[in-house]
């Protein structure tokens, strides 16, 4: 948890608390071929262009250059190439069903998406689908399954020296982080897990929550505790922001960046999951923007979840703006607290007092930091808890830049803005059926027939 105390007893509760953890940033690739065209023909809009990729902030920019080694070019390259390869790779998911494996981004400007099959024979489909294919052994649903069984045994295992685990789709593993050898073996024994799913790493990290003494990354003040605000949000005409659970408890009065009465924690989830969501009073207005460098506002467009390798920043009240690349996603880590499952894992660094604020990829929503380990000085890894299952669960709208009101959906049909969809789920949508491709908050605008990024005919 990345909340900070301000007093010396709450600093020593923190410590015992958890940590942040970084890993190093993906091999560039000498020469990088963008993959070709995909999916929708040139008369329909890009996903770069219906994801806002195509039209960066500077603060993304210079954030990436500096904290990622790329040049002004490079960046602006990465974040159009990690929207249309999040596209690809979701047409090719909903083509290859039960056989899809994972996918995949690589390279200094992301131009190579990689999807895995379990089944050689999808090889030529992926290639025309505009991706590099990897046969593999295991698929995406058989890998998550064991981990959700690793899930259940952290309830009745210790498991603070085997702290993380997750699915690791480059590797095709389930891979568990583990202090201490025995620790891991308890934990896996508990599961009867097939030890070929699984890889044991050997490591020292310790995660904690980041808790520290309505824009995404500004401070507020729980108490003696500080934390930072994630992404504003709407509750019907009710304003507020999603923020990190082990913030505060429902019913805790925050106060604002200017130490000024904020609101109030509506729900609070910790452990298990790290979410929370905090209503607040007439004087503050939701806001579609995140801080970035040096106070400069970072528009927030939607909440498409990125691939692993994208690039991906986070905006927090201590250490302010930075930038890495998701590592993984549906992460379970070990905090003191107990075990928090379902998180991204990510090499941007962050310190006490940056739980709870934003992470971006371009201008799609990620979600809000949980913990970790290291800090800004000599790196580390952070864990967020994804924006999306935050918004479902509390019936969340995310406030963005949206400029065209849209539609509620077609008379009959099934979608609905403001609803979040997984891959798989289907709508129906002015009399056709549709298929989720892309996990996202529909937004106005973004209906099936308008956004083939996110969605393509069933």
């Amino acid at each position: 948890m990345l909340h900070r105390h301000t007093t010396a007893a709450c600093t020593a509760v923190l410590v015992a608390a958890g940590a942040l953890v970084l890993t190093g940033l993906p091999a560039a690739v000498a020469s990088e071929t963008p993959p070709p065209p995909a999916g929708p023909s040139s008369t329909v809009q890009s996903a770069a262009a219906t994801l806002g990729a195509d039209r960066p902030s500077p603060e993304v920019l210079r954030a990436l250059q500096r904290d990622l080694g790329l040049t002004s070019d490079q960046a602006a390259k990465r974040l159009v190439n990690e929207a249309e390869a999040g596209a690809i790779a979701g047409r090719l998911r909903a083509a290859l069903g039960t056989r899809f494996a994972g996918a995949w981004v690589r390279g200094t400007t992301s131009a190579i998406v990689t999807v895995a099959t379990t089944d050689a024979a999808d090889v030529p489909t992926i290639k025309a689908g505009g991706a590099e294919a990897e046969v593999v052994r295991y698929g995406l649903a058989e890998l998550e399954a064991a981990k959700a069984k690793l899930d259940q045994a952290a309830t009745t295992t210790k498991t603070i020296d085997a702290p993380v685990w997750y699915v690791d789709v480059r590797t095709n593993t389930v891979t568990l982080e583990a202090a201490e050898p025995a620790a891991a073996e308890a934990l896996l024994t508990a599961t009867g897990l097939d030890r070929a799913l699984v890889r044991v790493r050997t490591t020292a990290e310790r995660p904690q929550p980041l808790a520290h003494d309505l824009r995404g990354g500004d401070a507020y003040y729980i108490g003696a505790a500080r934390c930072s605000i994630g992404f504003s949000v709407m509750s019907g005409t009710q304003p507020g922001f999603a923020t990190a659970g082990h913030c505060g408890k429902e019913g805790n009065e925050t106060l604002g960046h200017n130490k000024v009465a904020q609101g109030a924690f509506k729900a609070s989830k910790f452990p298990e999951s790290d979410m929370a969501w905090v209503a607040t009073n007439a004087e503050w207005a939701a806001t579609p923007y995140v801080k970035g460098e040096a106070e400069k506002n970072v528009e927030v467009t939607g909440s498409t979840e990125a691939l692993v390798g994208a690039s991906i920043c986070r905006s927090g009240s201590t250490t302010g703006w930075h930038c890495g690349t998701v590592e993984q996603h549906n992460t379970s880590v070990t905090y003191p607290q107990g075990t928090v499952t379902g998180m991204t894992r990510t090499t941007v660094c962050a310190e006490p007092g940056d739980s709870g604020g934003a992470y971006v990829s371009g201008s799609q929503a990620q979600g809000v930091t949980s913990g970790g380990s290291g800090n800004c000085t000599s790196g580390g890894t952070t864990y967020h808890q994804p924006l999306n299952p935050i918004l479902q669960t509390y019936g969340l709208a995310l406030k963005t830049t949206a400029s065209q009101p849209g539609e509620a959906g077609k008379a009959g049909g099934t979608w609905a803005a403001g609803k979040v969809y997984a891959p798989g789920d289907q709508v129906t949508y002015d009399g056709l059926t549709y298929r989720c491709i892309q996990s996202h908050q529909a937004q106005p605008g973004w209906h099936p027939a308008a956004a083939p990024v996110v969605w393509q005919r069933a």
